[in-house]
């Protein structure tokens, strides 16, 4: 089926790209969301007649984005959850955990807009790139923690899963000390 893209589509085109793709895809994805039209010959004269107010329209867009983008690149958002003593995560913190700690941070980002190739399912610092426009990306660090410590240890870089072993080591010696020297037999 061929189509004409009313905004860019990654990995597809720019607009006004008339351009083939399964017809899956184009009435699942493409079509309902405004992405593109099917390019019969009504639709693309209409589209060559709105032209100019949809590329106006799309930079207006670009530069809000990118304002955004630069306030939002480098941000750090701590996500708390229950994990055991190895760091894995007895869940996992998906798209939709992501947006909403953005949007608690006072940024607006919807959970499509998250870029996530697998979900996290360990404590630590994780790097997670978000799309506020189809040319416009950024970076954001969660820092996925049991608790309110332990995110600011791991904020100021500490290794949390190596600090909690040095804590119970201690615990070992001072045992291994306080027993008598002549039980060893």
């Amino acid at each position: 089926m061929q189509v004409v893209l009313l905004e860019r589509v990654e990995k597809l085109g720019q607009m006004g790209d008339v351009v083939k793709v399964k017809p899956g895809f184009a009435r699942n994805f493409l079509l309902p969301r405004g992405k593109a039209l099917r390019a019969t010959k009504a639709n693309i004269d209409r589209f060559e007649s709105e032209r100019v107010q949809l590329e106006a329209r799309n930079l207006e867009r670009k530069k809000e984005a990118a304002n955004v983008a630069a306030k939002l690149d480098g941000q750090t958002f701590v996500i708390l959850r229950q994990a055991g003593e190895t760091g894995l995560l007895y869940g996992s913190v998906n798209t939709r955990d992501i947006a909403a700690a953005i949007t608690e941070g006072g940024f607006t980002a919807a959970r499509n807009q998250v870029i996530l190739d697998t979900p996290i399912k360990s404590v630590g610092m994780h790097e997670v790139r978000v799309q506020l426009h189809p040319e416009v990306r950024s970076k954001v660090t969660l820092n996925v923690a049991r608790n309110a410590d332990e995110a600011e240890r791991q904020a100021r870089g500490e290794d949390v899963s190596v600090a909690q072993d040095e804590d119970e080591a201690p615990e070992t010696e001072e045992l291994l000390e306080a027993a008598p020297a002549g039980s060893e037999g």
